[in-house]
């Protein structure tokens, strides 16, 4: 993080384009193929035009990331380190596939007819979307022209590196909020809370439908002054048309371990029905639609 110099506010600092090479010949993802030879500059050029991305993987599920059946793709890169992460193979970006822009929008268009008939779309998870944001917006654009409808799930601290021009091509925001308080911010994922609410206050002004998730672990982000702040900031934005508290699952705990990664959450269990409905309630208690 570092100041601007003109106006003082605090800006995440530039993302490392740090995307794996692409491989002579073969596959990235399944059903993606990527082939072809790039020089190194060739390679970076090609990142910085948002021609080849990193991505994790990529799934078509149903009303899980944003309406009706969607092809959720997961890039890879996050700068954020949660605890309840269920995704820890996706925080370096280099650990990726390379992948073309081209062979992407090409299994997208496939998926049309599903779409229309589900109205679902696309979803960029990762990870962290913003991480690649010439690759992503050159995505979502190429998405829209088609006219699939378009999700972003991001946990909007990098949300100073979208530009309007990716923004446009956004019909959802999924906002992940980890914390309502600075400190429990800090202890879940590591950085700082601001940016993302800066993100959220933003998103607000443009009218961006958003919808919000809380991710619910018992003995981290249960406590009641730390799920009202959140509450409160939520209910001043306008555009929210949803809140999703998502109960903590060990979903991702052999990932953790498979990584050789310090796994703090080994022992807190997910949380009760009683205590999902009073965290609900405390959404719902500010006019907030909740789930």
């Amino acid at each position: 993080m570092s100041a601007d110099g003109v106006s003082g506010e605090v800006r995440p600092a530039p993302v490392d384009l740090d995307v794996p090479r692409l491989r002579p010949a073969g596959k990235g993802l399944a059903g993606i193929a990527s082939t072809g030879r790039m020089t190194h500059h060739e390679h970076l050029e090609a990142v910085r035009r948002g021609d080849l991305g990193s991505i994790h993987s990529w799934e078509l599920v149903t009303s899980v990331d944003g309406p009706g059946t969607r092809l959720t793709v997961f890039v890879a890169g996050c700068g954020l380190r949660c605890q309840y992460c269920h995704n820890p193979d996706t925080f370096v970006m280099a650990r990726g596939e390379p992948v073309l822009l081209e062979d992407l929008v090409a299994r997208l268009r496939r998926y049309r007819g599903v779409f229309r008939a589900t109205r679902g779309g696309l979803t960029v998870s990762g990870g962290e979307p913003l991480m690649q944001p010439a690759f992503v917006g050159r995505l979502l654009h190429e998405a829209k022209a088609m006219g699939i409808h378009t999700c972003l799930d991001t946990n909007g601290y990098l949300g100073a590196h979208a530009p309007d021009a990716l923004l446009d091509d956004v019909d959802l925001v999924l906002l992940d909020i980890k914390a309502g308080l600075p400190d429990t911010y800090h202890e879940v994922t590591g950085v700082e809370l601001e940016p993302t609410l800066r993100f959220s206050r933003r998103l607000a002004g443009r009218g961006q439908a958003m919808w919000i998730r809380y991710v619910l672990v018992p003995g981290l982000t249960d406590a009641v002054d730390d799920v009202e702040a959140v509450a409160a900031h939520v209910a001043t934005l306008g555009s929210v048309e949803r809140v999703e508290v998502l109960p903590f699952h060990q979903m991702g705990r052999d990932k953790w371990e498979s990584l050789g990664l310090t796994y703090r959450l080994a022992d807190t269990p997910t949380p009760s029905g009683e205590l999902l409905e009073r965290v609900r309630g405390q959404f719902r208690a500010h006019g907030l639609t909740t789930y």
